[in-house]
């Protein structure tokens, strides 16, 4: 009897093993993943916003105000986040990754026009406080034994409330409900990350047993782009908290 609890207890701990290790490597990926993304819309962002000539296609050279262009470049992003999270489910991995590529480099595009307002030194600070937080705030939300599901959606109840401040703040141009959105974006996302990134963990962890490569691959991606919204978002809102313009 004593033998067979033996080997019961030993493929329970192999398999737990097996399980952590798959967790891992999974984890690793949805944070290259992120990395790869993170990185194309830093690079498109530049180049475009350092270039005077190819910044003004799509804002005013002296207001930085968006054209027609400017404004399709800066909504197009949201409309490429709803379509490919309704049909990932009908991608191939490959072609999901690709696409999850193309769309970091939109929000590089339409995010260039930083560049051209904030100093250099401001986007770098503001990069690196992002990069320290989100990173103090993923590893909570991966170690904590605390379930953020209540949480999660208090927080995306809050981010509706944001985008219709932001909306309605396109028009009035208030100093003081921007710096309101500022603060406020700030924890919000702060939140989101902790919270994405539990369930990250916890959406391998009751897919794990299944084995399905395919299945795990898109996780992973939709995870990465969750992830890449909720820093890419932290670092914008830190910045127009603390940035200094250019004169």
């Amino acid at each position: 009897m004593a033998d067979f609890e033996t080997l019961g207890a030993g493929r329970v701990g192999a398999r737990t093993v097996q399980i952590d290790e798959g967790l891992r490597a999974h984890m690793n990926k949805v944070y290259g993943l992120m990395s790869v993304a993170m990185i194309i819309t830093g690079l498109v962002a530049w180049a475009v916003g350092s270039n005077d000539a190819l910044l003004s296609i799509f804002r005013d050279p002296v207001t930085m105000r968006p054209n027609i262009l400017g404004w399709i470049a800066t909504f197009a992003p949201l409309g490429v986040v709803f379509l490919f999270s309704a049909s990932l489910n009908r991608m191939a991995a490959s072609t999901a990754q690709l696409v999850f590529y193309g769309f970091a480099a939109l929000m590089g595009l339409s995010l260039s026009y930083i560049f051209a307002v904030y100093t250099g030194q401001s986007i770098a600070q503001a990069f690196l406080v992002s990069a320290i937080a989100f990173a103090g705030l993923s590893l909570y939300g991966y170690t904590t034994k605390r379930d953020l599901s209540a949480m999660g959606t208090f927080l995306m109840m809050g981010l509706i409330g944001l985008i219709v401040a932001m909306l309605v703040n396109l028009f009035l141009q208030s100093g003081a409900m921007a710096f309101a959105i500022s603060v406020i974006g700030v924890l919000i996302f702060a939140g989101l990350t902790a919270f994405d990134t539990q369930k990250i963990k916890n959406t391998y962890l009751a897919h794990a047993h299944a084995g399905d490569s395919e299945w795990l691959a898109k996780s992973a991606i939709m995870g990465a782009l969750n992830l890449y919204l909720d820093f890419l978002n932290l670092f914008m809102f830190l910045l127009q908290f603390f940035g200094s313009q250019r004169e």
